[in-house]
């Protein structure tokens, strides 16, 4: 039954893929919308500029880079979570990346998406739309791979399924890796404060973040062993750090969630978010599990869709090999989400195309250039000889060295001295 579903799926990915939306074609930004892309600097790459393209297709913004010496491969850059602004921007990559897919020979492409908000459709689209402009400004290229950060890595688990056989391989970090329990996530945290301080405020007021989250923080003092054991399993578990990052996190996502502002689900994410099958542990001194409030998703065809919708699901079908970044301590975006991915693809037999490394980090994205690079290393290896390389078991977090393997020794600052010493 398992191999017939993952043959069906496979079959809808493949036919929705065979006809990309045509409405995403044009040289103009959409309605509303303006794209800042100033004119990028060429690198030296041997002495040798490169050849940089700018411009704007499907109402997005890009840029394209040539090495004078192409090896004929493309990396394609995946940016994170822009708000809810209307200025469309490019990023290049980060964590050195740049300078070392060039000095490799690589070309490399990065869009703005035609949208800002959590709309993962437009990241999925406009990538790959970006690799076909590619094609017809430079040459079609022989292997095509992806990277990217936080929201950018739910772009990539989607586009895998989107397009299977198109991408060679993959380099999610921090990313959303567990599509919509991100936002059962966030839905968790804010009801299960409410129940340990008897605040029952959802859905949530318009005085939310001025008013009732100050009362919560203040009443949480007699229940936060409680409410910090809580999240840290919701996030990942027992694992290093989680104290320090507990503290670090706590009130940022207090006040992340705020009452929406749009109607779209971009715009609302957690209209297709619920907390009805979740199981909260410890479950004493309060009994939380049977006190909680129990949220349906307010948009169910949303969350249960298959569609390429502003928030996917990722069903657990990668089409190439992954090598997935994630600080242990990151409670943005939680580990949870590597542990969401590692047990989707295990449904479909797919373990063996993910690998999955821990950072001992807390910030949101905190890598170095040595441990992003070192995974880059790695993934094109895979790719080119077949050799799948080492990662971590994100399902046995508890050793006090867990996450000591893949982090930089060399690396000092940031919140790496959270962590004692490997």
């Amino acid at each position: 039954m398992r191999r017939l579903l993952s043959v069906a799926l496979s079959f809808l990915l493949v036919s929705a893929a065979a006809h990309p939306a045509s409405a995403n074609g044009g040289d103009t930004p959409l309605p509303g919308y303006t794209i800042v892309n100033p004119p990028l600097a060429p690198a030296q790459v041997g002495g040798k500029p490169t050849k940089v393209l700018q411009g704007v297709h499907s109402h997005s913004g890009y840029i394209i880079e040539v090495p004078p010496r192409w090896n004929g491969r493309l990396a394609l850059w995946a940016h994170g979570y822009r708000g809810e602004g209307k200025v469309l921007t490019v990023d290049a990559p980060p964590y050195g990346l740049r300078q070392r897919w060039l000095d490799e020979g690589y070309a490399w492409a990065a869009s703005s998406y035609y949208s800002n908000s959590y709309d993962v459709r437009a990241g999925v689209t406009t990538t790959r739309e970006l690799a076909t402009l590619f094609g017809q400004k430079v040459q079609r290229p022989k292997k095509v791979f992806l990277a990217g950060v936080s929201m950018g890595g739910h772009v990539i688990a989607r586009s895998l399924e989107q397009y299977p056989g198109f991408y060679a391989g993959a380099m999610p970090m921090c990313g959303v890796m567990g599509d919509h329990e991100l936002f059962d996530y966030f839905l968790s945290y804010h009801l299960v404060a409410q129940t340990l301080t008897g605040n029952r405020a959802y859905p949530l007021p318009p005085d939310y973040v001025s008013v009732v989250v100050p009362r919560m923080q203040k009443a949480l003092a007699g229940h936060d062993d409680q409410f910090r054991a809580i999240v840290a399993n919701l996030s990942g578990g027992a694992r290093p750090g989680t104290d320090a990052a507990y503290a670090y996190w706590q009130n940022f996502l207090f006040n992340l969630v705020a009452t929406p502002t749009g109607d779209t689900l971009a715009s609302n994410p957690l209209q297709l978010a619920t907390n009805v099958g979740t199981r909260y542990q410890p479950n004493a001194p309060v009994n939380v599990n049977a006190a909680v409030q129990r949220v349906r998703p307010a948009n169910p065809v949303a969350r249960y869709t298959w569609a390429l919708t502003e928030i996917p699901a990722v069903q657990g079908l990668p089409s190439a090999p992954v090598v997935s970044l994630h600080g242990i301590g990151d409670m943005f975006v939680p580990f949870k989400m590597e542990q969401d991915y590692r047990d989707d693809a295990a449904r479909f037999g797919r373990t063996h195309l993910v690998v999955q490394r821990a950072i001992r980090t807390i910030d949101h994205c905190e890598f170095s250039p040595a441990e992003v690079g070192n995974a880059w290393g790695d993934l094109t290896a895979w790719v080119d000889r077949g050799k799948r390389p080492a990662g971590d078991d994100v399902r046995r977090t508890d050793d006090p060295r867990y996450g000591c393997r893949f982090t930089d020794r060399l690396a000092t600052g940031g919140t790496r001295p959270f962590f004692p010493a490997c």
